[in-house]
């Protein structure tokens, strides 16, 4: 329970700083195509921060499950995987990356079931 909140927390948190310096310290220096790209990074790490957050706090009032922690772990890989390739994307400008960016999505698509799942069988 306690691990997610931080871990979303932490990633909360760095969406809001690699948003302002998309923002500020990108703009002008890269491409507006490129700007899109970061911005879309932070915005699904972002969601998926908020993601982690309602997990750990699931931890807390249901039954020990592992859906949640799978929920929850891939979740935290999909923000590694998605947002990460596309932030490196951004700054490198080496399109080979955006192939990783799918894995990552598939893992939020993995996560997000896991959670229905674990809200059908416990809520």
């Amino acid at each position: 329970m306690k691990l997610f909140i931080i871990i979303g927390a932490i990633n909360a948190f760095l969406a809001v700083a690699l948003g302002a310096f998309g923002a500020h310290g990108l703009e002008g220096k890269v491409e507006p195509k490129y700007l899109e790209i970061w911005k879309t990074g932070v915005t699904y790490q972002m969601f998926h921060a908020t993601g982690l957050l309602i997990i750990g706090i699931l931890l807390g009032k249901l039954p020990a499950t592992s859906l949640l922690s799978w929920s929850g772990w891939l979740m935290l890989i999909g923000i590694i995987l998605f947002s990460g390739s596309l932030y490196v994307l951004t700054l490198t400008k080496i399109s080979v990356l955006g192939a990783i960016t799918p894995l990552g999505g598939v893992s939020f698509l993995a996560a997000w079931v896991l959670l229905i799942i674990a809200a059908v069988k416990y809520l």
